[in-house]
């Protein structure tokens, strides 16, 4: 009886170590809430208080400085007015632009339609960005924020501001959530690799850019800890060929923990 009361109790205190340890022993992943959309005032908005916004989508928002960096992983945009009036002439551009402003304007909705040499998606012969359509999927950004990024691009690679302040353009955002109010989780995970940007960087089948490993298989080559740890931290193990602070390190604070274990699992059924 003694020796059965005795293993009781080493149950319980060995359930009761491991219970605690789940709740205060292992941090806890609370993710900041995601950049919010901004209420915004156009009306009595200045063209400098107009550049700043664009700076605040391109850095936030926008996602734009995942690729867009000193890592070189997409091209420079320091000069890029300068370029773009080159590009306009270039017997590969298929776009319909006719002036720098809209050229810009058209190359964050419809990337595709000039690439720069180098920065296509793997086997597309330069004919396929990798960079996504920023008013749709994920991203998402408004009439007036894109204006606002051409803008700033524009200020920032010191060429004219031709943008005008939109006029008469309602933020969606503010008619459908109150302020503050967090977005509501995403349980697809093909949807939270849009969301995030993923593909740009990471092919699958396939599909997607070359900047990351191919996850093709990566639930056969890795186990759910490693792949954990690669969101969480992504330069704790970087994979060989692969240069370290390419991935965002706060991913893990982008995302609610439910977001996190759907993108496991899914990455784990990669096989």
């Amino acid at each position: 009886m003694r020796q059965f009361l005795t293993v009781v109790a080493f149950t319980l205190l060995t359930i009761g170590f491991f219970a605690a340890y789940s709740n205060y022993g292992i941090p806890q992943i609370e993710p900041a809430p995601p950049p919010k959309d901004e209420k915004l005032d156009l009306g009595s908005m200045t063209m400098d208080q107009f550049v700043a916004l664009g700076e605040r989508v391109f850095s936030g928002k926008g996602t734009c400085t995942l690729c867009h960096n000193a890592l070189g992983r997409a091209p420079a945009l320091e000069n890029i007015t300068e370029v773009a009036s080159k590009r306009l002439e270039d017997p590969r551009y298929e776009g319909a632009a006719e002036t720098v402003e809209a050229y810009l304007i058209e190359s964050l909705v419809e990337p595709s339609v000039f690439v720069v040499t180098g920065f296509g998606k793997k086997g597309t012969n330069d004919k396929e960005s990798p960079m996504p359509d920023v008013s749709g999927g994920g991203i998402g950004l408004s009439e007036a924020e894109i204006a606002a990024i051409t803008a700033y691009l524009q200020d920032k690679s010191g060429g004219e501001i031709t943008v005008e302040i939109p006029s008469g353009i309602e933020n969606k955002a503010d008619e459908e959530t109150e302020e503050g109010e967090p977005r509501e989780a995403i349980n697809d995970p093909e949807a939270l690799m849009v969301k995030f940007t993923c593909n740009a960087c990471h092919m699958i089948d396939g599909k997607g850019g070359d900047a990351g490993p191919n996850l093709s298989r990566i639930g056969a080559m890795r186990d759910r800890t490693y792949l954990r740890r690669a969101l969480l931290d992504p330069n704790a193990d970087v994979a060989k060929g692969f240069e370290p602070d390419t991935m965002p390190p706060d991913l893990g604070e982008q995302m609610y923990a439910a977001e996190l274990e759907t993108l496991l699992n899914f990455l784990a059924g990669l096989k």
